[in-house]
């Protein structure tokens, strides 16, 4: 396979679209979620553990954005045809061992700086990191890559939601917490809906390539609903909460963004696909942060 035609631009700006900025709230979130709950469950806030934590989610993610990108060229999913932004393996705009040394670089410095938080947190962050680095690189690649297997939406789920927020708060406090596993839930749901919108918008090339997706397996109209089960159920966790227990009706601060949920949800259920599905993915990022911020306020401000 030959890469396509590298269009001008500085080395610097291809490595920040190699990073893929938009999708980098889906790793901040979850650490502030997180860090709330923690301050919900009556701990002291740990700045250094905090932005220790928040630097290591965020190299996770931009070494698993280096990883698909050069995984999905060698798969044959990015092409000149692609629909979304571009990729620099196969625009050429970066070597392909340029991307390779991105991706040591990149979980390198996770591994290094999580040392620190190994030894705050013991064995089970050791497990979480370990697990999270090989899931970032088993995405696309690898000899069983999960996101061609239909795969993705779990692992998103259960790494960005459960695992990051819980094991965040963990750190701050010392201890696993109900309350923020219940906090995981719509964040992990939200982040899924980014993957929902970058797979339904490449479900052609995605099946032409043999990439076989949730979004590839279930269909244009499933992968849609789903959208919308997953945003609705992303506002139905916090007040399913706050109905039960009076000092966490400030879970309810996220339901401000409600009418952008409402509107994001209806245009995914419209007829818009392809290219046009873009300015979607981003919006659907600024949900994710904007509900992310206001429930980590809530579950701060709310308990006793």
């Amino acid at each position: 396979m030959t890469a396509q035609a590298a269009p001008q631009t500085s080395p610097a700006r291809a490595w920040l679209l190699a990073a893929r900025p938009a999708t980098l709230p889906a790793a901040a979130v979850p650490v502030l979620v997180g860090a709330g709950a923690a301050l919900g469950e009556g701990s002291i806030f740990k700045p250094l553990i905090f932005f220790t934590t928040l630097i290591c989610a965020l190299l996770i993610q931009i070494g698993t954005n280096f990883a698909n990108d050069y995984s999905d060229f060698h798969r044959g999913a990015d092409h000149e045809g692609r629909l979304g932004p571009i990729r620099v393996t196969q625009s050429g705009l970066i070597t392909q061992e340029g991307v390779r040394r991105g991706i040591i670089v990149a979980f390198g410095l996770a591994l290094a700086l999580g040392l620190y938080l190994a030894y705050i947190g013991g064995w089970p962050i050791i497990l979480i990191g370990s697990l999270s680095i090989l899931a970032g690189l088993a995405y696309t690649g690898g000899p069983f890559p999960f996101g061609y297997h239909g795969l993705g939406d779990f692992f998103v789920f259960v790494f960005f939601g459960l695992i990051a927020v819980t094991g965040t708060a963990y750190l701050q406090t010392g201890a696993w917490s109900s309350f923020a596993l219940l906090l995981a839930v719509p964040i992990g749901l939200l982040v899924t809906n980014i993957l929902v919108i970058n797979n339904l918008r490449d479900l052609p090339t995605d099946s032409a390539a043999g990439k076989r997706t949730l979004a590839v397996r279930m269909g244009d109209r499933a992968s849609r609903m789903q959208y919308a089960l997953f945003t609705a159920l992303a506002y139905l966790t916090p007040l399913s909460r706050a109905v039960g227990y009076h000092h966490d009706r400030w879970l309810l601060l996220p339901w401000i963004t409600l009418p952008f949920g409402i509107f994001l949800t209806r245009r995914v259920l419209s007829p818009i696909s392809g290219r046009d599905l873009n300015p979607i993915l981003k919006l659907t990022g600024q949900l994710l942060l904007a509900f992310g911020v206001l429930l980590a306020i809530g579950a701060a401000l709310g308990r006793p």
